[in-house]
């Protein structure tokens, strides 16, 4: 039996789609073609397998995602993570924030930031610079309009360049859409455990 989550944590849950996934051996040329470039170049996840039903949008996606997410130079790959916990947090998107948290604190070997932002929210203690990373893609993500000159300047002030700060925008935006898609395609479950 399986139990829908609603709190944060970095323990990736499962995810239980609506619609039935690809499987692999009954794929179409189409979709193993698509399915090629994964977003995290690792094993094939039920998502993935679900949004290769639309084989033109997930050759897209894929692609674009990893881009986004993995490209060398500009907003360190942390950072890139806070910028999708923000978006993540603010869409309540418990599976995709679970996933990036826990990159975050693989990539840092740390935890302190994920675990701050898990039990105090807008009111964790972070340095100034993660601080300026997760409140502009905290206010990008509720509404791009929330996100004005004053967030810019703080980025500025804690040292993001102009390339950081587009690796920002984009990572959020990447995430504002993900968490909207993934809600609609599925739920994240935790397994119970029976006596």
């Amino acid at each position: 039996m399986s139990r829908i989550i609603h709190k944060f944590t970095r323990n990736v849950p499962d995810w239980q789609p609506r619609v039935t996934p690809v499987k692999l051996d009954e794929a179409t040329p189409a979709q193993l073609e698509a399915l090629q470039v994964t977003p995290s170049n690792t094993k094939v996840s039920d998502y993935v397998l679900t949004l290769a039903h639309d084989v033109e949008s997930l050759k897209v996606r894929s692609p674009l995602f990893n881009a986004i997410m993995y490209d060398k130079g500009g907003l360190s790959r942390a950072e890139r993570e806070i910028g999708a916990l923000g978006a993540s947090i603010v869409n309540r998107c418990i599976y995709c924030a679970a996933v990036h948290a826990s990159r975050h604190a693989q990539l840092t070997k740390d935890t302190t930031v994920t675990d701050e932002l898990f039990a105090r929210g807008e009111e964790a203690d972070l340095g100034p610079r993660d601080r300026a990373i997760f409140d502009f893609a905290r206010k990008l993500s509720a509404a791009p309009s929330e996100a004005g000159p004053e967030d810019m300047a703080a980025l500025k002030a804690a040292g993001l360049d102009e390339a950081e700060v587009l690796d920002l925008i984009l990572s959020t935006a990447l995430f504002g859409w993900a968490n909207r898609l993934m809600h609609v395609l599925g739920d994240p479950v935790r397994k119970e455990v029976t006596a």
